[in-house]
C-alpha cells in the first residue's frame, strides 16, 4: 500500500481547502473570480463530505475544495482519500496543530484496506503531514489501528490461538520484546487452570501468551487481552446469528497488541507485560459443562452457569497473574457482553475503572485524541448477583439486568485490592461503513490508552523508539 502520509511537500502538491457550511458565505467572495464562478456553477454548498475539484487554466487539478464538519476530529477529511485521483495533497487550512494532526490520522485510517483474501484497490492519494504535527507518531497510530483491524478481520480458520501467538512474536521481533507461551496441558502445571478448562475441547490447544519489554526497574504496565479465537458458545451453543461474527471474539487480544505496539514504538519508560488468554470455545466430549466448578489461578472457584460466558473465566487467570506482580496500572480489553452494546451501541466502548483519578485521566486523554468511550459503574451491591451456592462465584448472573456491570464485577475479584485497573468491554467491529471506518474489525480505546500511558510515563529525552530489548519466543508445552 502507498504510504498515506508523507513529510515533504513536493512542488506539484495539490491544495485541499476545507470549508464549513457556516463559513461559506464569508469565504466564497474572497476567492479568485474564476474559482468562485466554478464553485457556484458546481452548486458547492460546503455540506460535510461534499467535494469540488477545481481545475487550473490548463485543465489540470488546481485545488480540492471540500465541506467539513465544524467540530474537530479524525474524520473531517476521511471522505477524501478514496475519492481523489492519484497525487500528493496538502492541507490549506488555518487549523490548530492538534486538529490538523487528528484530521491527518483520519486520512491515514481511511486508506486502510484488508486485502488478504481478495485483491483490493490501493488508495494512491497521499497527504503531506501538516506543519507542527509529528508525522512518525501519526504513522505509528495508523499502523497500530491497522494491526488491530487486520487481526480481527482474519477468519477463525487462520486466527486460532497458535496464530495469535505468531502475531505476538512478530510484534515482539519488531520492537525487541520477549514472548513466552504456556500451551495445552502445561497450563495446569503453570497455574492457569481456568484457561485450560475453557480451551481444552478445541483441536487448537489453549495458551497463555506473554509479551514483555522494557526496563526491569521501571513501573509495571500490565495489559490483558481476551483471545477467544472463536466462540461457539460451548455446550450452551449460540444460534447461527449469534455465532456469525464470533471470529471477532479475540478482539480484546488485538487491542492489547495494538496498545503494546504504541507503547514500545514511543519508547516509554515502563516495564510492559502483556498477557493474552487464547482459546477456542469449542464443543467436544471434554468440553466444560454448565454446573461444572472451575478452579482459578487466584484460588477462587467458579461455578459455570453458562458456557457462553467464557471470556471472563479465561481472563481471570491472566488478571490474577498480573496482579501478583504489583503493577502500577492494569488495562484489559475484551469483547465481553452484549449488554454493553445494548447500553452504548457499537461505536462507544464501555470503560470501567476502580480508581477515579485514573478514570479521569483516561477520559481526558480520550477527549484530546478523539477516541471516545463512556465510563460505567462498578456498582458493588450487584456483586450479590454473582453468588453461588456451591462455589465462590458464578460466572454468569441469572438476572437479566446490568450484564456488563456484573461481568466487570466478576473480573474485579481477580485484581488485587489497591491496583489501579481499567476494564474495556468493546464491540471491536464496525457493523456498517463510514468514512475512515470500513465495515469490519475496529480499534476502540487503543489510542486513548496509549495517550494515557504517554502522560503517565513521559518518554525520557532522546529515548524515542530506540529503547529495545532482544526478544525471543519460548513455548512451554
Amino acid at each position: 500500500m502507498t504510504e498515506p502520509l508523507v513529510d515533504a511537500r513536493p512542488r506539484d502538491a495539490i491544495a485541499i481547502i476545507p470549508v464549513t457550511e457556516a463559513a461559506l458565505a464569508q469565504w466564497l467572495p474572497k476567492r479568485p473570480t474564476r474559482e468562485r464562478a466554478w464553485l457556484e456553477a458546481a452548486a458547492f454548498r460546503a455540506k460535510p463530505g461534499q467535494i469540488c475539484l477545481v481545475p487550473d487554466a490548463r485543465g489540470g487539478l488546481a485545488a480540492v475544495v471540500t465541506g467539513v464538519d465544524p467540530s474537530p476530529g479524525p474524520w473531517r477529511l476521511a471522505h477524501l482519500p478514496g475519492a481523489l485521483p492519484r497525487g500528493t495533497y496538502w492541507l490549506d487550512a488555518d487549523w490548530p496543530a492538534d486538529a490538523a494532526a487528528s484530521a491527518a490520522l483520519g486520512w491515514a485510517l481511511a486508506c486502510y484496506r484488508f486485502g488478504r483474501y481478495r485483491k483490493t484497490e490501493a488508495v494512491e492519494a497521499r497527504l503531506v503531514v501538516p506543519g507542527g504535527c509529528d508525522g512518525e507518531r501519526l504513522r505509528q497510530e495508523a499502523r497500530a489501528v491497522g494491526l488491530v483491524r487486520d487481526l480481527i478481520n482474519v477468519p477463525a480458520a487462520d486466527m486460532m490461538p497458535e496464530n495469535l501467538g505468531d502475531a505476538a512474536i512478530a510484534l515482539a521481533a519488531a520492537h525487541g520484546a520477549t514472548v513466552r507461551q504456556v500451551v495445552g496441558d502445561a497450563l495446569l502445571t503453570h497455574g492457569y487452570p481456568a484457561i485450560h478448562a475453557v480451551g481444552r475441547a478445541s483441536a487448537h490447544p489453549p495458551r497463555l501468551i506473554e509479551l514483555t519489554w522494557g526496563e526491569p526497574d521501571a513501573p509495571l504496565l500490565g495489559l490483558v487481552g481476551k483471545g477467544v479465537c472463536f466462540d461457539s458458545g460451548g455446550l450452551d451453543i449460540k444460534p447461527p446469528s449469534g455465532m456469525r461474527l464470533m471470529k471477532k471474539d479475540m478482539g480484546g487480544a488485538a487491542h492489547a497488541l495494538g496498545v503494546a505496539s504504541l507503547v514500545m514504538a514511543a519508547g516509554l519508560p515502563v516495564r510492559l507485560r502483556l498477557l493474552i488468554a487464547a482459546v477456542e470455545n469449542a464443543i467436544s466430549s471434554n468440553a466444560y459443562r454448565p454446573g461444572d466448578i472451575i478452579r482459578t489461578r487466584k484460588g477462587l472457584t467458579v461455578e459455570v452457569d453458562n458456557t457462553d460466558a467464557e471470556g471472563r473465566i479465561v481472563m481471570s487467570d491472566a488478571l490474577a497473574d498480573l496482579s501478583d506482580g504489583k503493577p502500577d496500572l492494569v488495562v484489559d480489553f475484551s469483547t465481553l457482553t452484549g449488554a454493553a452494546r445494548v447500553a452504548l451501541g457499537p461505536e462507544l466502548p464501555a470503560m470501567f475503572c476502580n480508581d477515579d483519578a485514573v478514570a479521569d485521566a483516561l477520559l481526558a486523554a480520550a477527549r484530546d485524541v478523539h477516541d471516545p468511550m463512556w465510563r460505567m459503574p462498578l456498582h458493588a451491591p450487584y456483586r450479590e448477583m454473582l453468588e453461588s451456592r456451591f462455589a465462590d462465584l458464578v460466572n454468569s448472573a441469572s438476572s437479566p439486568f446490568a450484564g456488563a456491570v456484573t461481568a466487570a464485577l466478576f473480573l474485579e475479584h481477580f485484581v488485587t485490592g489497591g491496583t489501579p485497573w481499567v476494564h474495556f468491554d468493546i464491540m471491536a467491529w464496525n457493523p456498517r461503513a463510514k468514512p475512515g471506518r470500513p465495515e469490519g474489525g475496529e480499534a476502540m480505546g487503543v489510542r486513548a490508552v496509549a495517550e494515557l500511558a504517554r502522560r503517565r510515563y513521559p518518554p525520557r529525552a532522546g529515548s524515542g523508539a530506540t529503547v529495545r530489548r532482544r526478544g525471543r519466543s519460548r513455548p512451554r508445552r
